[in-house]
């Protein structure tokens, strides 16, 4: 089964190349304004000869080639299922939302996963739940007649992130593969510590966090959420005692360390599988440093536009994979 994954896993360390190191990133953030860094990342080969000169265009281009190597690469694309839970969860809110209140917004739907938003809103429009993942029935169900009954948009995200966030950790949990395992760990508890940190300075009640995170072995979501109704500093005592302290000391730190160590935390779980040769790790590992690096392209572009410092885009920019 290993030398399946041979020549795989040889593209994918001749594609780690092109990968944005953290110079790299250096030097965009050093570009002196917004279309300079467009400039920069076409001559990068970002985009391509048919990609607009805009950030949503070229940066959507990046994820559609990573998603077109990954195919070319292997055949069994149901390991590559549970990354794109997030985007298939967000179709589903944006799909009630859209159905319930009438309104059609552009681009708010992602196509690459296994749901688009037109079948999306068709399922949702038709009640037709039964043709929906049987990870999302229950919640599509629930978070309909919540939103129908009540109108908080707020109460019908949270419904869907916490399905979301148990379907990652079962797929998780039931696979083979140990960067899978690991992924859907750290990214379960890294959500619940946020959830905690958000709620505790919105002043959200014990029921509201539990109604919100979800169960993980790395952290206790009883704990969490009692040490946010005791304050920030609770909050970091308790993560201190924990395999996040390192997410403490950023939290001490400011919003935008605490932020940034939200997704280097996850950056720092798949670098062992740069060692790796004979595994889907690798495959895996480089769909997560794709979209860590676009995710970071995004944040500078965005602070280049809105006449952000260069050291403000500096703070909140990502650990790289290489």
């Amino acid at each position: 089964m290993a030398d399946n994954y041979v020549y795989a896993v040889a593209r994918i360390r001749s594609l780690e190349i092109s990968l944005f190191s953290n110079a790299t990133i250096d030097q965009l953030i050093a570009c002196k304004s917004y279309e300079n860094c467009i400039q920069f990342l076409q001559e990068k080969g970002w985009g391509d000869s048919d990609t607009p000169s805009d950030a949503e265009a070229i940066l959507t281009k990046e994820r559609e080639k990573t998603w077109a190597t990954i195919r070319e690469l292997t055949s069994d694309m149901s390991v590559f299922d549970v990354l794109s839970y997030p985007n298939l969860f967000h179709n589903l809110k944006a799909a009630i939302k859209q159905v319930v209140m009438g309104k059609t917004g552009a681009n708010i739907f992602y196509d690459d996963c296994s749901i688009d938003g037109e079948t999306m809103v068709k399922h949702i429009s038709e009640k037709n739940y039964q043709s929906l993942p049987d990870i999302m029935q229950a919640a599509a169900r629930e978070a309909y007649e919540t939103f129908v009954q009540t109108k908080d948009g707020q109460l019908c995200d949270i419904i869907v992130d916490k399905a979301a966030l148990e379907a990652i950790y079962q797929a998780g949990k039931k696979s083979d593969n140990s960067i899978l395992r690991d992924y859907a760990e750290s990214t379960v508890a890294v959500a619940d510590i946020k959830i905690a940190v958000r709620s505790q300075r919105t002043a959200k009640s014990m029921d509201f966090m539990k109604q919100a995170m979800a169960e993980c072995q790395s952290v206790s979501v009883e704990k969490l959420a009692h040490a946010a109704l005791n304050g920030l500093e609770s909050i970091c005592s308790y993560l201190d005692e924990t395999g996040y302290s390192e997410g403490a000391e950023a939290l001490r730190e400011s919003t935008s360390a605490f932020e940034r160590w939200c997704d280097n935390r996850i950056i720092n779980t798949i670098k062992p599988q740069k060692y790796n040769s004979f595994s889907i790790g690798p495959l895996v590992a480089y769909v997560l440093a794709r979209e860590n690096e676009i995710k970071t392209v995004r944040i500078i572009l965005s602070g280049k536009q809105n006449g952000f410092s260069d050291e403000s885009i500096r703070e909140r920019v990502r650990e790289m994979y290489v």
